[in-house]
C-alpha cells in the first residue's frame, strides 16, 4: 500500500510564516491483516515567527476528505496522527479538515532549523487490523494532503 503526501500552502498569519519539509511518501509493502501497522516520519517544521506557533490540518483522498486508501475492493480507512517531537510512534489524532491548533515547532527562522537537520515533528499513519481485514488482494493508494499555517 502507497500513501503519497501532499503539501498545501497557507497564507502567512500576521506576516508569519511556517514551511514543512522532508515529507516522503509512506510505503507498507505487503501487508498481513492480524495486527495494526503504522508507520512514523519525521518533519521538520520552521517558522518566521518568534514563538513558532502553527496549526495543522490534514485532508485525505476519500469522500468528503476522509483518510481512506482506494483499492481492489472497498476504501480502507486509517488513521492519522502528530507529535509535535521528532521520533514518535504515537501522537494527536488528526481529524479530517479540522485544524489541530496550538502546535509550537523549535524550527525559528524559516527553514534554518531544517537546514541543519533537526526534525521537528512526526507524522504518523495507521491501518488498523479491522480494516485490514476487509481489504481484497491488491494495491491501494491515497493521498494526504496537509497544511501547516502560523498562528
Amino acid at each position: 500500500m502507497m500513501l503519497a503526501v501532499a503539501l498545501a500552502g497557507a497564507a502567512p498569519a500576521a506576516a508569519q510564516q511556517v514551511q514543512i519539509t522532508r515529507l516522503a511518501d509512506f510505503a507498507f509493502g505487503t501487508v498481513g491483516v492480524d495486527a495494526d501497522i503504522s508507520s512514523s516520519k519525521d518533519v521538520c517544521i520552521s517558522s518566521s515567527g518568534l514563538l513558532g506557533r502553527y496549526n495543522v490540518v490534514a485532508s485525505g483522498s476519500g469522500t468528503n476528505r476522509a483518510f481512506t486508501l482506494a483499492g481492489a475492493g472497498a476504501p480502507l480507512a486509517y488513521e492519522v496522527q502528530w507529535s509535535g517531537t521528532p521520533g514518535r510512534a504515537t501522537g494527536t489524532a488528526l481529524v479530517a479538515g479540522v485544524a489541530t491548533t496550538g502546535l509550537t515547532t523549535t524550527g525559528l527562522g524559516l527553514n534554518l532549523g531544517c537546514v541543519l537537520g533537526n526534525d521537528s515533528a512526526s507524522l504518523i499513519v495507521l491501518l488498523r487490523s479491522s480494516e485490514l481485514s476487509k481489504a481484497t488482494a491488491g494495491p491501494y493508494t491515497g493521498t494526504l494532503t496537509l497544511l501547516i499555517a502560523a498562528e
